[in-house]
C-alpha cells in the first residue's frame, strides 16, 4: 500500500489554494504544514503532500510497511539493488511519535520511503 506521495510545486501558496479546493469533493483536507510543505488527509491518513521547490524535483513515494523489520529489510535490499542512502531506518518523531522509516534515492533520483506507523510507541 502506498502510504503517501509528495509533489514538488513552484508556487506554494497557489498550489495549496488549488489542492485545498480541488480535493475537497474527494473529502481531503489540509491537516499538516511544515514550512512550505502541506499535507492533505482523507480517511485518517495524511497521504498527499505538496512541497515548494526551487526547481522541479523527483517524486517522493512512501510505501507502508507492516513492521520495523520490513522497513529495515527494504532499506538493506534497496541499497544492495543500487539505491543511494537518504535516511537510515529509525524513528522520525518530528513527523509523528511512532513514525519509523527509511529513505533511499532510486537510480533516477526519486525519493523512495518505507514507513511503519508504530502505534505502540505512542502508548509509552
Amino acid at each position: 500500500m502506498i502510504a503517501h506521495i509528495s509533489l514538488s510545486v513552484s508556487d506554494y501558496q497557489r498550489a495549496k489554494k488549488f489542492y485545498t479546493k480541488a480535493l475537497k469533493p474527494l473529502k481531503y483536507k489540509q491537516t499538516m504544514e511544515f514550512g512550505e510543505a502541506a499535507g492533505f488527509e482523507e480517511g485518517g491518513n495524511t497521504s498527499f503532500w505538496i512541497t515548494r521547490t526551487k526547481k522541479h524535483s523527483p517524486t517522493h513515494v512512501a510505501f507502508e510497511a507492516k513492521n520495523k523489520r520490513q522497513v529495515n529489510a527494504f532499506y538493506k535490499e534497496a541499497l544492495s539493488a543500487g539505491a543511494r542512502d537518504n535516511g537510515k531506518p529509525g524513528y522520525r518523531t518530528e513527523y509523528w511519535p511512532g513514525y519509523y522509516a527509511a529513505f533511499v534515492y532510486d537510480m533516477d533520483g526519486h525519493n523512495i520511503e518505507a514507513v511503519y506507523f508504530d502505534h505502540e510507541k505512542i502508548k509509552k
